[in-house]
């Protein structure tokens, strides 16, 4: 696999699009990390790190719309590639639909997302947009 962070993206968009209430994905520190920043600014219910043999596991619980059954992220991508890197200083850093959506970057200071880089005063890699 060439692009761990897009196929993690991809697994969560298909599972919303098949409308499953979890979603398993191979984990790693940097998409445990992502998966931190969605939880936290209440993209995904929850999420649980299941240690297995050959490679660790995270289920992910999708949250829906109680009422209309709608997705709460109508759009996850990934913005930095493995052949094209996207880097941004804190003074160029991207506002996702006027600030309602997040973009989470990769920098010194660890996985995080554009508000958090803007108080930290960090720029870093801009690995994806979510809103």
């Amino acid at each position: 696999m060439t692009d761990p962070i897009a196929d993690y993206l991809t697994r969560v968009r298909n599972g919303y699009l098949a409308g499953n209430k979890i979603v398993e994905v191979p984990a790693s520190k940097m998409k445990i990390e992502i998966t931190r920043i969605l939880h936290e600014k209440g993209y995904i219910l929850s999420y649980k790190v299941v240690e297995e043999k050959p490679i660790d596991i995270i289920k992910i619980a999708l949250k829906y719309h109680p009422d209309t059954k709608k997705p709460a992220i109508r759009k996850i991508v990934r913005v930095s590639t493995p052949g094209l890197r996207k880097y941004s200083n804190v003074s160029e850093l991207p506002q996702v639909l006027n600030g309602l959506g997040i973009a989470i970057l990769s920098t010194s200071k660890g996985i995080i997302s554009d508000k958090e880089a803007k108080d930290m005063n960090v720029g870093g890699e801009v690995l994806c947009y979510v809103y």
